[in-house]
């Protein structure tokens, strides 16, 4: 690797005087023209290239950005990462991944590591479930930028961009409303997740407009939220078992429609002749699907520049030492019609 000394013995200058000009300090103004190019062109024929962690020591600005996920493998993590790359290589902050793997433990280990990285910001992709205590006190002692992706923390302090979930089901079940469907069963999400409840928030918002009658008999939980497609095909078979009629399922999301999906089949119905179904997230899998799933599609990569630019204005501001107050947003997503929904008999 070319360093700055061997650009400064090439040159036959001081290394002072080379770090200078490729740094274009500000007393490099009284280097003469002449020689900043020749510095420059030697630099250049060498291949020099600037070390990013020397400049951060000396600036005090990495110029990297802590990215931290709760699971690299969920779908979900996937899309939101696209639209973070996408963002940040418009800059010239670059980000620094860390894979979380569900386990809070992680949280506060690998936050002390992007920090001693000196990292001038964090985004956290939030799981589905809700954020524990301690994770928002670190955030908010440590005074870093910072952005929370895909939920509401329940403070004031931090911003967040966030799906939302209450008009996403609202527009679900309109859907099915407008289909001509009056005998609808659910699959909620694991009650100590937070969209669950803006979901069915969103349920009964627009069942209360309506008139539409909810049987509550036809509402199942999930209980494992990290087994969404083999919980979503257990409680279709146990609303299959209580012999209730119903023309068509809300599922809390894709993994788990393609659960309920697979239940029904086996019973042997027909998707949408005899029971049409909706998801929730839109992840790639839902269009190749047999059937292709009707799903609410959340913005994800819409959602994830949002917050990268939330983030920069955050640091440009923590920088300038100007206060800033948090920002707090949420993406309207929009159902994706395909063919796992139909009128009722159709």
């Amino acid at each position: 690797m070319v360093t700055i000394r061997d650009v400064a013995r090439k040159c036959g200058l001081s290394p002072t005087t080379v770090s200078m000009v490729l740094s274009q300090a500000p007393l490099a103004h009284y280097i003469p023209e002449s020689t900043k190019k020749r510095v420059i062109q030697v630099a250049e024929g060498m291949g020099y290239q600037p070390n990013p962690f020397a400049q951060a020591l000396r600036s005090r600005h990495s110029r990297t950005i802590g990215v931290m996920v709760p699971d690299i493998a969920d779908p979900y993590c996937a899309q939101i990462l696209r639209g973070i790359e996408n963002s940040f290589s418009r800059s010239s902050y670059l980000p620094f991944l860390v894979d979380i793997q569900n386990n809070p433990l992680r949280f506060g280990k690998y936050l002390n590591v992007l920090l001693g990285r000196r990292v001038e910001g964090l985004i956290i992709l939030a799981n589905s479930l809700s954020f524990e205590t301690e994770v928002l006190s670190a955030l908010e002692s440590r005074k870093i930028p910072s952005v929370i992706l895909g939920r509401e923390p329940g403070t004031d302090a931090l911003s967040w961009v966030a799906t939302d979930n209450e008009s996403g089901t609202r527009q679900a079940l309109e859907h099915l409303y407008r289909l001509g469907h009056r005998k609808i069963a659910f699959i909620r999400g694991p009650k100590m997740i937070v969209d669950s409840h803006d979901q069915w928030a969103g349920i009964c918002s627009f069942a209360a407009a309506s008139d539409l009658k909810l049987d509550p008999r036809l509402v199942v939980t999930l209980s494992d939220p990290f087994s969404s497609y083999e919980g979503g095909y257990e409680r279709t078979k146990e609303l299959l078992a209580l012999n209730l009629s119903f023309t068509a399922l809300v599922a809390f999301d894709d993994m788990t429609a393609f659960g309920a999906i697979r239940a029904l089949i086996s019973a042997g119905l027909r998707v949408p002749l005899d029971c049409s179904v909706i998801g929730f997230d839109d992840i790639p899998a839902a269009a190749f699907y047999n059937p292709a799933l009707t799903s609410v599609r959340e913005h994800m990569e819409s959602l994830a520049s949002m917050g990268a630019e939330i983030l920069l204005e955050t640091i440009r501001a923590h920088r300038n030492n100007t206060a800033v107050s948090p920002v707090r947003r949420k993406v309207k997503p929009e159902l994706i019609v395909r063919e796992s929904t139909a009128a009722p008999g159709h």
